[in-house]
């Protein structure tokens, strides 16, 4: 079997003085192989986007290992880390493009910009760019656009499009959905679900159970910097083992069902 794309092993991640020392993650381990997506399910200060930071090279980790694209990146330096991410391998989607894009730059220059920084010409670089503009279902036409004139929906698929022009192996998506409406959400997430099926590694991170339902492989959950449970995301869903998840689940209103109560959600919660 092919070595995962990214592999996580007991990763540690501290915050602070040792006096005042703020534990974020702790023994996480985490595997995501090519054309499998992975949900990182958790509330907000749970540890997901120090994950995400970790991988990326933005956290130095106290203690683990982190392999991406078959590298061990757990020691590298800046100089290292800035070399390794003008290679492409791995990319990360904000939550909220409007932010994450430059607001001067057009969309032709957003997309452009990582591909002339790689290395790559000018001509190949621009038909890069319009190649994964139709990958996001994009018209051209939005090229000579800033980021204020189109909707959250295009700017979404912009962003993806752009992590996506330097063909990485390993794409972080952070709530790539959230902050969208519900015909805009369908799209962006069949893109992903395409970008799966097209042998990409996806860890797709969200607050929301549902949000990934349909689009990851696995899911891992975690819970204030521990990973509580992992597997398949339909036996997940469908036999959560622990308190947390079963909260999580709770919380997700569906058609044939309401919410769990007040009451309901506090007895899980005293479980923790």
């Amino acid at each position: 079997m092919a070595e995962p794309v990214l592999e996580v092993t007991d990763l540690e991640v501290h915050y602070g003085l040792r006096a005042k020392r703020h534990r974020a993650l702790t023994g996480v381990s985490l595997s995501v192989r090519a054309g499998e997506a992975v949900g990182l399910i958790g509330e907000t200060g749970s540890g997901k986007s120090t994950l995400a930071r970790s991988v990326l090279g933005l956290v130095s980790p106290s203690a683990g290992r982190i392999r991406v694209g078959g590298q061990d990146v757990t020691g590298y330096s800046q100089r290292q880390w800035r070399a390794f991410r003008r290679r492409g391998v791995v990319q990360y989607v904000f939550q909220d493009p409007l932010r994450s894009l430059d607001p001067d730059l057009t969309v032709q220059e957003s997309l452009l910009e990582p591909l002339l920084v790689r290395g790559d010409s000018r001509a190949e670089a621009l038909g890069l760019v319009r190649t994964q503009l139709e990958r996001v279902n994009l018209e051209a036409e939005l090229l000579p656009r800033l980021p204020a004139e189109l909707s959250g929906g295009q700017r979404q698929r912009v962003a993806v499009a752009r992590a996506l022009v330097v063909q990485p192996q390993l794409i972080i998506l952070d709530e790539p959905v959230s902050a969208l409406d519900a015909a805009n959400r369908v799209q962006v997430l069949q893109i992903i679900k395409d970008l799966r099926d097209a042998g990409t590694a996806l860890v797709f991170i969200s607050h929301d159970l549902g949000s990934v339902a349909g689009v990851a492989d696995r899911v891992a959950v975690l819970y204030q910097g521990e990973l509580v449970e992992a597997g398949p995301t339909r036996t997940v869903l469908r036999e959560p083992q622990h308190a947390y998840t079963r909260l999580l689940l709770g919380s997700v209103p569906t058609l044939r069902s309401a919410p769990a109560s007040r009451e309901e959600r506090r007895a899980l919660r005293a479980q923790l």
